[in-house]
């Protein structure tokens, strides 16, 4: 029996494990956390129940399909709940743009702000489904493990296909005019940490995922949902070993043989997959000289993408505007970005995000709302943000949601702060990065590290810093396609 070793127990690995072990592997996984899911994390304090991201779920039947592919019914580890009206996005002259599934609904909202989006919405929608389509047919199941899939004539056709060459911004400028709505779809750019204005078009796609699939939520958090798959795991006979740190992992040959951890045991290996953020990780874990193609100058020279300043509340009520989801926007989006990713600071006047899960699942708060206060932040830098900087930025924070209406200061009975600080130290996060590189740049955006080490054989990458890139359903994803890679070359 085969022995695979797995580095991180977040949900890229946690679907890999599954897989394996349902078609005969001996898997252990090690997680230096108290917990699975990675970034994937439930929060308990006084009473309130909070999830560090990520809030938007899509694409429910990525993780269905891990249960599903060891013959099990999905249901009985966790189930999804679509929210109808997901998203309102608030403005700074008093309006709102809501999205959801209901496509005359959207259109009857363009119709007031924007005649020329409600007259090309549903080419729109025809579009951004195009584009996923190609995607989930010629990027998705790949690991590009080898020369040939970078050679593939279809891939070559597929790729010129999907508006590489184009912005985000300049390809909803096709569809839209008013600069409302562009802000509210431009926004699809932060998924993946990068800005509208420089990431290529083709990750319009997320619109198809959440205004035409549609938006969801895991009863009881989404933590649930990674708390699904280890059990599952541990059915399958996985040793899942929390609180164990992988200090190493020992090459011989350009083949691992095994990892050492922080207790100084050392673990034998026959495979060995690393689920984590590859630009922290692989310095710390492989010699330099073990990995030429990933030196420490490429490291140093990648661009991380944008990071995040977290504010977890719980209040001491329940304000009647707040939805399960919804985003008070900047009044200059492109300044916003500028100061971020140019200016690396915190932006004067940031798009605040707000999660209140409580609003659809109230056991996640009894006493009041529970909301996830979420601001785009640059990743750290050697002059970066100070903690002084950060404990003033609640204030800005604050008193914008107060001019829009959301008086929060006087109902609050408990507050955490999440800095890019606290990121780098928690997940071993590149500068406090939440996506490893930035999409920015083309090559970057999809071209992102391989699934399989080009230096060493039985090394395999998992999670949002490989391909096919970050969010939920993607790190599943790339787990899948790791374990099929492995089972597939076994046979």
């Amino acid at each position: 029996m085969k022995k695979v070793v797995i580095i991180g127990g977040g949900l890229g690995g946690l679907a890999a494990a599954n897989l394996l072990a349902f078609n005969g592997y001996k898997v252990k996984l090690f997680e230096k956390n108290t917990h699975v899911g990675g970034k994937l994390k439930r929060i308990q304090s006084d009473g309130y129940t909070f999830d560090f991201g990520p809030n938007t779920i899509t694409m429910p039947s990525v993780f269905k399909g891990i249960i599903e592919q060891t013959d099990k019914k999905s249901e009985d580890y966790f189930h999804f709940k679509k929210l109808d009206i997901h998203t309102n996005n608030h403005f700074s002259n008093g309006t709102t743009f809501s999205f959801s599934t209901d496509a005359d609904y959207m259109i009857s909202q363009l119709n007031e702000m924007d005649v020329f989006g409600a007259k090309h919405y549903k080419k729109y929608l025809k579009e951004v489904t195009r584009l996923y389509e190609l995607s989930q047919s010629h990027f998705l199941p790949r690991t590009f493990s080898s020369l040939t899939e970078y050679l593939s004539p279809s891939l070559g056709r597929a790729f010129l296909s999907v508006r590489p060459f184009e912005s985000l911004d300049h390809f909803h400028r096709r569809y839209f005019t008013d600069p409302r709505v562009l802000q509210s779809f431009n926004r699809y750019a932060t998924y993946i940490g990068s800005s509208p204005y420089l990431t290529p078009a083709t990750f319009s796609m997320i619109a198809h995922l959440e205004l035409i699939d549609g938006v969801y939520y895991t009863s009881g958090g989404n933590a649930t949902i990674a708390e699904g798959l280890a059990k599952r795991a541990k059915e399958l006979g996985v040793h899942i070993h929390l609180n164990q740190e992988v200090i190493k992992i020992n090459i011989d040959n350009q083949v691992a043989t095994s990892i050492k951890l922080a207790n100084g045991e050392t673990i034998e290996a026959d495979e060995v997959i690393l689920n984590g953020d590859l630009l922290a990780s692989l310095p710390q874990l492989i010699n330099e000289n073990d990995r030429p193609r990933f030196s420490n100058v490429t490291i140093q020279n990648a661009e991380p993408s944008i990071s995040a300043y977290v504010l977890l509340i719980g209040l001491n009520t329940r304000l009647k505007d707040l939805i399960h989801h919804q985003v008070y926007f900047s009044q200059n989006y492109q300044e916003e970005f500028n100061e971020l990713l140019v200016k690396k600071q915190l932006p004067k006047d940031p798009s605040i995000y707000i999660c209140n899960s409580s609003y659809t699942d109230f056991s996640m708060s009894p006493k009041g709302d529970n909301l996830f206060i979420l601001v785009n932040a640059p990743p750290l830098s050697r002059d970066g943000t100070t903690n002084e900087d950060y404990e003033y930025y609640k204030d800005v924070i604050y008193q914008k949601l107060s001019r829009a209406g959301l008086n929060i200061r006087p109902h609050i009975e408990y507050e955490q702060l999440i800095t890019p600080q606290s990121i780098k130290q928690e997940y071993n996060a590149f500068r406090g990065a939440l996506y490893g590189r930035a999409s920015n740049r083309r090559m970057d955006a999809f071209f992102r590290t391989p699934n399989r080490s080009k230096d060493i054989a039985n090394l395999y990458f998992v999670g949002g810093s490989t391909h096919p890139g970050g969010g939920s359903p993607m790190v599943v994803i790339s787990g899948q396609n790791v374990a099929n890679l492995i089972i597939n070359h076994d046979k």
